[in-house]
């Protein structure tokens, strides 16, 4: 800090950490603290503001102003040089302060007499939580040292605020920024309410030791922990799941870039000159680094922020020795929360203790949501930074129906939710009413609900829900959370599981669908520039033969003489299906030599979900014994839109003229061979698309658990006749026919259908 200084900031930070060891009282230690850095600054002045969750910054404690304007004198955010600092998130050294056209004069504080200025934001995980100021009656040029002193001593008071030293300071009805409610509006990837608890999926890791005692033995750990780390990353670009995806190499790739980037880590050694230890050097660096970029309007520059989160939080995890959080321990009511997460890490979790998960990335097609779905967790995705801004223990509301989330909610937004959930479980006393009632419209159509599944868990839900049996098993969750290949008698194990559940009821195996989002970090593979039309599914199991001749075995074996059904995915062309096909009944004579019960019948359907498959299906109705339709994968191809991609996703509506019109073909097709076709995307589990589907003639659905009784609920109050004449009408050639979405809505509020 130079000569300036009082004694140096190891000084002050050894002075610090006595003082908060004292038994004081907040205010008293506060006043010790703001004492301790005017001395060591050599300031006529030290003030501290902490920002409210009114967003004004109020004096909490002052050394050289009027102790009156403590608790008294507030600025609004952005208002005068304390303001900017905290909306800039940036110091300002000033030599004349009542200059600076930013500046807000505040009789009360009696501050005339001070000139010289510096003022430097209080941060946490990139949020303003205050302003630390030192004033000079002379006119005075603070140096980087003296500005690198103060931002390391407000790393100090960022944790004392997050750790709640300061409540009693606190005016009733106020409470400081940090802790403030907030509204996040974030996509649905289920309907549902959860109140309960944030539970970190990737907690950030609390730094508890801040003051080095040797500088020198800090910046070796520093360097030990870094070398590790770069050779944790290097090594998992070995690793067979980082083959398979370009988007996974890019954020590694990501990763590498700020390992190796010499001016992060010459800040962390600068910062560990001033006294602090090599985790505290590094939490305080990330929170320098993560205010200016979050404040960047360069989306790709904000893009990069959870790359350098992620990778700070490495580093801090190796320094401090902290390992993750045991996904098992939860409290009741957990609502995890998390940048983003695959499927298997959320199956890792106590689901009788979880409510719902909130990520900060993902979409509602991606892996993840879809087993979370499957197992009645209420879902969302895209809450911005919403790990950065919480902490494990705070008080959460997910509402899937409306996609919003409630982080700290108000008393009173509680009290509203509470009524809700009420609400909610009468809706659901109500579906479990219609359980055992024939699913028919008002008018005579019968409509078939079934299933979607992928776990065990899940099938037991066929007994509440009273669904026709399953419409899609996904096989592939068995080899997505295993951390080898599933053996045959394993795989055998739970296709015979799922059958003994289901009894008399028909479950839909789906052959492995793996690849594209779906990881199998056991199977290597080249990276791939677009892995969603790359070496998947049905591709995949048909260049390893052995693979699916395996996956086929053990479902013959797991019928043990019952009837089998079979569905083949991601079919491009009709040749690929008889290619599938002969592959089973190769398998099948193979089990009948050897004297082992074979399915006394084995029905095949193949996948439509590829456009080109759209102008075989006069070639492939006769080849198969029914087909499902996968829209996810079908509207993604359709509209050339990344449906894991947020930015496109939501562009295309999937029941828009050129969609349905696609998926009327192939149920026209399917009536003309006489061919049940069910519809197993997402598509089905929700109410206007579904009354679209059964506009256009489909009457099998396969859904989500959750999803059966407000679709069985809309079914019978449907008279669906007249509105398939509408859509017909608009679907025809030549027709403008306006929205679908909204001719349907129109349809349902005349018929008073509950969706």
């Amino acid at each position: 800090m130079g000569n300036a200084a009082g004694g140096g900031p190891r000084v002050l930070l050894r002075q610090l950490r006595e003082t908060l060891a004292e038994p004081l009282g907040s205010q008293d230690r506060l006043n010790k603290i703001v004492d301790l850095i005017a001395d060591n600054m050599r300031a006529d002045v030290c003030s501290f503001y902490v920002l409210r969750d009114d967003s004004a910054l109020e004096l909490f404690a002052t050394h050289g102003l009027k102790p009156e304007a403590v608790h008294m004198t507030t600025l609004r955010l952005g208002e005068g040089l304390v303001g900017l600092i905290a909306a800039e998130a940036e110091p300002l050294s000033l030599l004349d302060a009542t200059a600076h056209p930013a500046f807000a004069y505040r009789p009360e504080t009696g501050e005339d007499p001070f000139n010289s200025f510096l003022g430097v934001p209080v941060l946490r995980s990139g949020q303003t939580l205050g302003v630390l100021v030192v004033q000079n009656s002379e006119r005075r040029a603070y140096g980087e040292d003296e500005t690198e002193a103060m931002l390391t001593t407000a790393t100090i008071l960022a944790e004392m605020l997050s750790a709640s030293e300061f409540e009693s300071l606190i005016k009733p009805g106020s409470d400081i920024d940090l802790r403030r409610p907030r509204m996040l509006e974030v996509v649905s990837f289920g309907e549902g309410i959860a109140l309960g608890h944030v539970v970190l999926h990737d907690p950030r890791v609390v730094v508890m030791n801040f003051v080095a005692d040797d500088t020198d033995e800090e910046k070796a750990r520093l360097e030990k922990a870094i070398r590790t780390m770069r050779m944790s990353i290097d090594d998992m670009f070995k690793r067979g799941d980082m083959q398979l995806s370009s988007d996974h190499r890019d954020i590694l790739e990501s990763y590498r870039m700020f390992a190796h980037d010499r001016g992060w880590v010459r800040r962390i050694e600068e910062a560990i000159d001033n006294g602090l230890t090599a985790e505290a050097a590094t939490e305080r660096v990330q929170n320098d680094t993560r205010a200016r970029m979050l404040r960047q309007a360069d989306p790709y520059i904000r893009d990069r922020l959870h790359d350098l989160d992620d990778l700070a939080n490495r580093l801090l995890r190796v320094l401090t020795g902290n390992g993750k959080v045991g996904a098992t321990e939860l409290p009741d009511n957990a609502v995890v929360v998390a940048r983003n997460m695959g499927p298997a890490d959320l199956l890792e979790y106590d689901r009788t203790k979880l409510r719902a998960i909130v990520l900060e990335d993902g979409a509602a097609t991606a892996h993840v949501a879809i087993v979370a779905r499957s197992l009645g967790l209420v879902a969302v995705g895209q809450a911005d930074s919403i790990a950065s801004i919480c902490e494990t223990g705070d008080d959460i509301i997910v509402d899937g129906t409306l996609g919003v989330v409630y982080l700290r909610p108000t008393s009173e937004i509680e009290a509203s939710y509470a009524d809700k959930v009420k609400l909610s479980a009468k809706r659901r006393a109500h579906f479990a009413e219609l359980r055992d009632k024939p699913s028919i419209t008002k008018d005579g159509v019968e409509v078939t609900l079934l299933h979607n599944s992928g776990l065990v868990a899940d099938l037991h839900a066929l007994e509440e829900t009273g669904a026709a049996g399953v419409g899609l098993f996904r096989t592939e969750l068995q080899f997505m959370i295993a951390s080898k290949l599933p053996r045959l008698s394993e795989q055998i194990d739970l296709y015979r599981e799922a059958i003994r559940i289901a009894g008399d009821k028909p479950v839909v195996f789906r052959l492995l669908d793996i690849g594209g989002d779906k990881v199998v970090p056991y199977l290597r593979s080249m990276a791939e520039e677009n892995p969603a039309m790359g070496w998947r599914s049905l591709r995949l199991a048909l260049d390893r033969p052995g693979l699916l001749r395996t996956q086929v075995r053990a479902l013959l074996q797991a019928a043990d003489g019952r009837p089998l059904k079979i569905l083949v995915p991601m079919v491009t062309e009709v040749a690929e299906f008889r290619q599938a096909r002969q592959v089973i009944k190769k398998e099948w004579e193979r089990l009948k030599r050897t004297g082992a019960p074979v399915p006394e019948k084995i029905e095949l359907g193949s996948m439509v979900e590829v456009p080109s498959l759209l102008f075989e299906l006069d070639h492939l109705m006769p080849e198969v014994d029914f087909v499902s339709i996968g829209s996810n994968d079908l509207v993604q191809f359709l509209t050339a839109t990344d449906r894991a991609n947020p930015r496109v996703a939501r562009n295309y509506d999937p029941i828009a003229l050129p969609r349905l019109r696609a998926l009327r073909l192939i149920v026209d097709s399917a009536a003309r061979y006489n061919v049940p076709v069910t519809m197993c995307g997402e598509l089905a589990g929700r109410p206007i698309e579904a009354l679209a589907l059964l506009s256009i003639g489909m009457t099998r659905l396969s859904m989500g658990a959750s999803s059966i009784g407000p679709i069985k609920e809309m079914i019978l109050s449907l008279e669906i006749e007249p509105i398939r004449t509408a859509v017909a009408a608009a679907l025809s050639e030549g027709a403008d026919g306006g929205s679908i979405r909204d001719l349907l809505v129109e349809w349902a509020a005349r018929q008073n259908l509950p969706i």
